[in-house]
Formats: C-alpha cells, sequence, structure tokens
C-alpha cells in the first residue's frame, strides 16, 4: 500500500440472499485524514462502516467478498482476530449508547480491557479522555452518577471518550451528530477535526454541510456502488460523474 493509505478496499461485495448491498467497492482511506462517505439512505454506507470492523459477522444472512486492508493485512480473512481488531477501532453511533455504568466506569472498563490495572493510572486516564473529548468540565463533579443522566450530547461525547480509550487507530463513525443538538453537533465536528492528527477517521454522514466542513477526502455512494472519490474541494468544486452533481444540487436525498 502507498504510504499515506490506511485502509485499501478492493473489489468489495456484499450479498443478502439474493439482494447485492455493496457492489465493487474500491476505495483508498489515507492515514490522519478524515474521509466523509457521502450518500442518500439506502446506499450501503452503513454496511460499508460495518464491513471495516468486521460487525458483518454479527449477519449470518450476509456474505462478504473482495478484500480490506489495513496496514497490509487483510482484514476479512477468517484467521484475522476479530476482538484484537474491533480494538483497533473506535466506533460512534448513529446514537449514543453508554454502558448502564457511572461516567467514571465507562472509561475505566475500556482501559481495564487493555490491561490497565493500577488504580492512578486508570484515573489519569479517565480524566484525560474525557478531556479529549471536551467532556471533563462538565462531568467532574458528576464521576460517580450513571451515564444514563447525561444529555444525548454528552452521552455521545462519552461514547467517544470510550472509543478513544481502546486506543484505537481509525475512529468510525456512523452519522454521529444526527440526534444531537447543534453545539453538541459542533462540538463532535470540533473534535473530530482536532484527533484526525492522531487517528484515521471514516465519517458516514448525508448532511452535506457537515461533509463540507470536515471533510479531507469524500467518496459518494449511490445503491451500493461508489460513483465518485476524491479530496473534499474537488467534489464538491468540479465533480467528474453526473449522478454526484445531482446529488450535491438536491436531487434526490
Amino acid at each position: 500500500m502507498a504510504g499515506n493509505t490506511k485502509i485499501k478496499i478492493q473489489d468489495l461485495n456484499v450479498f443478502a440472499g439474493k439482494q447485492q448491498i455493496l457492489k465493487d467497492v474500491n476505495i483508498e482511506i489515507p492515514k490522519n485524514r478524515i474521509t466523509v462517505v457521502l450518500g442518500p439512505s439506502g446506499c450501503g454506507k452503513t454496511t460499508l462502516l460495518k464491513c471495516l470492523n468486521r460487525l458483518t459477522d454479527l449477519y449470518p444472512e450476509l456474505r462478504v467478498t473482495g478484500s480490506i486492508m489495513i496496514d497490509d493485512k487483510n482484514i476479512l480473512e477468517a484467521r484475522e482476530d476479530i476482538y484484537k481488531l474491533r480494538q483497533h477501532m473506535g466506533l460512534l453511533s448513529q446514537r449514543p449508547y453508554p454502558l448502564p455504568m457511572t461516567i467514571y466506569n465507562n472509561i475505566a472498563y475500556s482501559l481495564k480491557l487493555r490491561g490497565i490495572k493500577r488504580r492512578r493510572d486508570i484515573h489519569k486516564l479517565v480524566v484525560d479522555y474525557l478531556q479529549q473529548a471536551n467532556l471533563w468540565e462538565e462531568v467532574k463533579k458528576r464521576l460517580r452518577e450513571p451515564a444514563s443522566r447525561l444529555s444525548i450530547g454528552q452521552q455521545q461525547r462519552l461514547c467517544l471518550a470510550r472509543g478513544l480509550a481502546v486506543n484505537p487507530q481509525i475512529i468510525l463513525a456512523d452519522e454521529p451528530t444526527s440526534a444531537l443538538d447543534p453545539i453538541s453537533s459542533q462540538y463532535i465536528d470540533e473534535k473530530f477535526l482536532e484527533l484526525k492528527k492522531d487517528y484515521t477517521i471514516v465519517l458516514v454522514t448525508h448532511v452535506l454541510r457537515q461533509a463540507k466542513r470536515i471533510a479531507d477526502n469524500v467518496v459518494f455512494m449511490y445503491l451500493g456502488e461508489v460513483i465518485e472519490q476524491g479530496e473534499v474541494n474537488e467534489v464538491f468544486g468540479n465533480p467528474k460523474m453526473e449522478r454526484t452533481k445531482q446529488y450535491l444540487n438536491g436531487a434526490f436525498n
């Protein structure tokens, strides 16, 4: 793989019975950049994300072919350690799903999975990851409260902190701001812009404003196919494919 490429997807196909969800997908995702996957509902964006951390394994009806190379390893090979693979990926879902425990333990749990046991080390890292997620100042006096008492926006930032605590290389985000208020959405977007210096970020969205604001690269999908991909200024400023032009002009969503 080229030195700047973190993920290389080749000839990726996903079938659910006779229905084909992804069709010959070929994408190169650069390291330490934000790659935004755009497209209307039902175009395969979320399925693509699930392939990246093998969540497709949870659906026996799905058949996946092709290759996904991460640091020269094909993660679709059966012998790959799935648990270890997912540790390299921080996942942020459409709606936040904090663990049913305290704010503090949501982060401490991930740290213990990494084998960190000393209380002093755990506490220092809990503070660090809450600060990274722009949440520490809001929760530092509430650490022993259930995470469920946080607002939706705070819960999403807690889930981001928990995802970072597993020490991933890649952050996968599936419509991470769609359920949030504008201020919380801005927090998340700004945090992604900061985090890309240390992580490779793949973000699924249908919000063109968000893509334009934070993307380095854009992949546009339609009906399971990649229609166009490239740097954000190229795709938005001078799209090559007619279908891309229609989508960016609001002809369908």
